[in-house]
C-alpha cells in the first residue's frame, strides 16, 4: 500500500513541477533545480536496465523514459516541411487517425532560396508549435547537408551548396522549432551527399574540405543554435559508420564544439554494439528487427544497444562509463522536452501557419529569367490563359520518403490561379503528358484520381490546340516526388526532365512564343530551350499553399525575392563531382573489410560556383541568381578602414536603390576574395549577405561586418583555423556572377 501512495505522489510530483516545490519533492522533478543537478539526481535513482532501456526506442517513433520515476517516454517524428502521420506502434503502416493531418510547409531549398534568416525562424517556430501540438519530443529536422551533386534525390530537404548560406539559415530555423520545447535533430550528420548506395557509401574527403565545406553549417546548429540533438547519416566517414564515427560524433561534435545534445541514429544505421557503445551514439532507432513478430515480450531488447549491451557490462566487457553519459544526455534531452512544463501547448494547421507557409514559398520562389516582360500577368491584356503540365494538377505533399506528410489540404497551381484570376481571364487546362498518376506513400493517399488512357499523341496534340489560341501559356512541370526524382533512397539518373516535357517545351514555342515555363522541383533540371524560352520560374515545392503562394508570384501581388542557394547548371560536367569521375564511386572496404563504395571527393573545397568560378564556366542560372519586377541600383562600397589588425572588425557599407516602380527586396551578397594566400583558395566565397525591403525611389545603405573568422582558412597540419595576413577584395554582388561593386582592404 505504502509503494502505491509513494507512487501516487510521484507521479503527482512529476504532473505539477512547475509549481514550488516542495522539500520533499525529488531534485530531479525539481525545475527550479540546475539542470545539470536534476540530471545526476535522476542518473543515481535509475537502476541499469532502466539506463539501458531509455537508450533504444520501443516502438518505430518512441523511447520509453523510466515510468518508476515519472520520466515520460521521448516521442520523435518525421521531418523538417511537416509533422508526419502516426504509424503503427510497431509497423511503417498508418494508425489510422482522423486528427493527425498536418500544415505542409515548403521544401528547405525553397527556404534556403528566401535568403532571409527571419523566414527560417518563422518556418522553424511554426513547425515546432505543429510538432508540440500532437506531444512530439524531438523533430527530426532540419536537413542541411550541401549540395555536391544536382543528382542527390534528397536534395529538395536541404539548405543549397554553400556553407554560409546554410549555417545562417539553420540557427533561427534550430531556435525557432526549441522555442516551443520540441528539440530539433539537425542531419545528417555528416557528408550525406548522395542516396544511391547510401548504407555503403564511404566519402574520401580531406579535413580542410570536412572543415570548411561540409562542417559549417552543423557547427552553426550545435554551437550557436545549440541543437538539443543531431542524427547520424546512413554513409561512412573513413571507413566507419556516420551515426557512431568516433571522429564525427567524438572528437568534433562532442569534443571540439563541446555540445551537449543526444546523437540519434537515422532508422536503421546502427550494425554493431561495441562501435556504437564507443563511437558517440546515443539513441538507437529504427534498428532492422521483425518488430514484435519474432516472439519475443519486446523485440527492441534484440537492438545493439539493448541487451547485448547490458549483458556486456555484467560480464565486465563494458563500464558503465560511456552508458552513464548516454543517459545524462538523454535525460538532459527530457528536461528540455517532455519535462518542460514552461512550454507551450502549441497549434495545428492554424490561420497563422497557413499564413507563414505562403509567405515562405512567395518569397522562395525565383524569377529566373523574363526576357519578354511575360510576367507579371496584365489582365488588362491577358483574356485567354493555356496551363499545361501535370504538375500544375499534381498534389506534390505524398511521397519523396519521410518527408512524406498527410496534409490538411493542398492548393494545387492549377486551383490557386483559378482562384485568384477568377472571372477576369479565362483558363483552359491540358495536361500535355503523363507522368506519375499516382498518389500514395506508406499508406498516405491524396485521393486524386490521375489516371488518364490517352495517349502521348493525343495529349500533346490536345496540349498544343490549347496553346495556340491562348493569350500566354503557363507550363508548369518539373519533377515530383517518384523513385529516381527528389526522393529519398535514390538518386536522379539525369538532369533532364522526365516524361518527354523538353520536347513538349519546344513544341509549345512553335505555336505560342508567349510561353512561361514554371519548373517544380527541388533541384536544379537540364534546360535545353533555355535560350528559347523568355521566362523561367524556380517554383520548389510549396507545400500546403502551393497555389496561391504561385498565383500571387504571377499575377504580381508579391515582387518575386527568391535567390538560388545552389549552382543551376546547364550540365553535369559543369559540376565537380562529375567532371572529375567519382560519382557515384567505386568499391572499397570499410574498417572490418566489409563492401562499401569509396567516394573520393576529388573536387575539393570547389563545390558549386567555386568549381565554376575555378574552372570560367557559364552555367544557366549562377548562385545567388534571382530577378525581381523591379530594378535595383547598387552604389559604391566603402570599408572603415583600409587595413585591419586581427583583432578588429572591418565595416563594409554600400548603398542600394530601388529604380523601378514597384516595391521589391533584393539580397545584397557579399563574397571575400583573397589576392595573395599560401595555399589554395576558392576565388571568391560568400561571407554575407542581407535581404533589404525597398520601396521606388528608396535608397537604404546596407553594411555588412568582417572579422579574422570570415578570412580563415582551415590549416590541416595545425587543425585550426589560420587568418593569414594579405590582401582582400570585398565584392558587392546581385549574385556570384554578378558583381556590382568592389573594395580592397588588408589583413595585417
Amino acid at each position: 500500500m505504502k509503494r502505491k501512495i509513494l507512487k501516487v505522489i510521484t507521479f503527482c510530483a512529476f504532473l505539477f513541477c512547475g509549481m514550488s516545490a516542495s522539500p520533499q519533492t525529488p531534485i530531479y522533478l525539481d525545475k527550479s533545480q540546475p539542470i545539470e543537478q536534476r540530471i545526476e539526481d535522476a542518473l543515481s535513482r535509475m537502476t541499469l536496465q532502466e539506463k539501458i532501456n531509455i537508450i533504444h526506442a520501443q516502438s518505430k517513433f518512441s523511447a520509453p523514459g523510466v515510468p518508476r520515476l515519472g520520466i515520460p517516454e521521448l516521442w520523435c517524428t518525421d521531418g523538417p516541411m511537416g509533422v508526419r502521420p502516426e504509424v503503427m506502434w510497431d509497423e511503417w503502416d498508418q494508425a489510422a487517425w482522423t486528427n493527425d493531418s498536418c500544415m505542409a510547409f515548403p521544401a528547405l531549398s525553397c527556404l534556403a532560396a528566401t535568403w532571409n534568416p527571419r523566414m527560417a525562424s518563422l518556418y522553424g517556430k511554426s513547425i515546432g508549435e505543429e510538432a508540440r501540438f500532437r506531444n512530439k519530443s524531438v523533430l527530426l529536422g532540419p536537413g542541411i547537408n550541401v549540395y555536391r551533386t544536382p543528382l542527390c534525390g534528397r536534395n529538395f530537404e536541404y539548405m543549397g551548396e554553400d556553407p554560409y548560406l546554410i549555417s545562417h539559415m539553420v540557427v533561427p530555423y534550430v531556435q525557432g522549432v526549441q522555442s516551443n520545447g520540441v528539440s530539433a535533430c539537425v542531419k545528417h550528420f555528416a557528408l550525406n551527399n548522395n542516396e544511391i548506395n547510401r548504407h555503403t557509401s564511404n566519402p574520401i574527403v580531406d579535413d580542410r574540405t570536412l572543415y570548411e565545406i561540409y562542417l559549417p553549417g552543423f557547427k552553426a546548429a550545435a554551437v550557436e543554435g545549440k541543437a538539443w540533438s543531431f542524427m547520424g547519416g546512413y554513409n561512412l566517414f573513413r571507413g566507419e559508420h556516420a551515426s557512431y564515427n568516433p571522429i564525427l560524433m567524438n572528437q568534433i561534435l562532442k569534443e571540439e564544439w563541446q555540445w551537449d545534445g543526444v546523437v540519434i541514429s537515422d532508422w536503421g544505421a546502427v550494425h554493431d554494439t561495441h562501435t556504437a557503445i564507443i563511437g558517440g551514439l546515443d539513441m538507437e532507432f529504427g534498428s532492422w528487427t521483425d518488430g514484435l513478430t519474432e516472439g519475443t515480450s519486446n523485440a527492441y531488447d534484440n537492438y545493439w544497444l539493448a541487451n547485448s549491451y547490458l549483458k556486456g557490462i555484467k560480464e565486465g566487457i563494458y563500464t558503465d562509463k560511456e552508458l552513464n553519459e548516454k543517459v545524462r544526455r538523454v535525460l538532459r534531452l527530457t528536461f528540455r522536452t517532455a519535462m518542460n512544463n514552461d512550454r507551450p501547448w502549441g497549434s495545428m494547421v492554424s490561420d497563422a501557419h497557413k499564413t507563414a507557409c505562403r509567405k515562405i514559398g512567395e518569397e522562395g520562389i525565383v524569377l529566373l529569367q523574363n526576357n519578354a516582360n511575360l510576367l507579371p500577368i496584365n489582365l488588362s491584356k491577358v483574356k485567354r490563359i493555356a496551363v499545361i503540365g501535370e504538375n500544375a494538377i499534381k498534389m506534390m505533399t505524398v511521397g519523396g520518403g519521410s518527408s512524406s506528410l498527410k496534409v490538411k489540404y493542398e492548393v494545387t497551381p492549377l486551383e490557386g490561379l483559378k482562384k485568384r484570376i477568377g472571372e477576369q481571364a479565362e483558363i483552359i487546362y491540358a495536361r500535355g503528358y503523363v507522368g506519375d498518376p499516382t498518389g500514395e506513400y506508406n499508406g498516405v493517399k491524396t485521393g486524386q484520381n490521375l489516371k488518364d488512357d490517352r495517349s502521348p499523341k493525343e495529349l500533346r496534340t490536345e496540349a498544343l490546340q490549347v496553346a495556340s489560341n491562348a493569350d500566354i501559356v503557363l507550363f508548369i512541370g518539373g519533377l515530383n516526388k517518384s523513385e529516381y526524382q527528389d526522393c529519398e533512397g535514390t538518386d536522379r539518373k539525369t538532369m533532364d526532365l522526365p516524361y518527354n516535357q523538353n520536347e513538349l517545351i519546344m513544341d509549345l514555342l512553335q505555336v505560342n512564343k508567349k510561353l512561361v515555363v514554371i519548373n517544380i522541383s527541388g533541384t536544379g533540371v537540364a534546360m535545353p530551350w533555355k535560350n528559347h524560352v523568355s521566362t523561367i520560374l524556380q517554383a520548389w515545392y510549396l507545400g500546403s499553399e502551393t497555389g496561391n503562394a504561385l498565383a500571387s508570384i504571377l499575377m504580381g501581388d508579391v515582387n518575386p525575392s527568391g535567390k538560388l542557394p545552389y549552382t543551376y547548371y546547364a550540365c553535369l560536367n559543369q559540376c565537380g563531382a562529375h567532371k572529375l569521375g567519382e560519382y557515384p564511386g567505386h568499391k572499397g572496404m570499410d574498417v572490418l573489410g566489409n563492401k562499401v563504395y569509396d567516394i573520393p571527393y576529388n573536387e575539393g573545397l570547389f563545390v558549386g560556383y567555386r568549381f565554376i568560378d575555378k574552372n570560367k564556366l557559364k552555367p544557366n542560372f549562377p548562385f545567388g541568381h534571382g530577378l525581381s519586377y523591379t530594378t535595383f541600383e547598387y552604389g559604391k562600397a566603402k570599408v572603415n578602414s583600409k587595413a585591419i589588425e586581427k583583432s578588429e572588425k572591418l565595416y563594409i557599407t554600400i548603398p542600394i536603390t530601388n529604380t523601378g516602380n514597384r516595391a521589391g527586396a533584393e539580397v545584397v551578397q557579399l563574397y571575400i576574395k583573397c589576392l595573395n594566400s599560401s595555399v589554395i583558395r576558392p576565388i571568391k566565397e560568400l561571407k554575407g549577405f542581407c535581404k533589404v525591403e525597398l520601396q521606388p525611389n528608396e535608397t537604404k545603405e546596407i553594411s555588412f561586418t568582417i572579422t579574422a573568422e570570415e578570412l580563415s582558412f582551415f590549416d590541416e597540419k595545425q587543425h585550426k583555423w589560420i587568418a593569414e595576413p594579405g590582401k582582400f577584395e570585398a565584392l558587392m554582388a546581385s549574385s556570384s556572377a554578378d558583381i556590382r561593386s568592389k573594395v580592397c582592404f588588408e589583413l595585417k
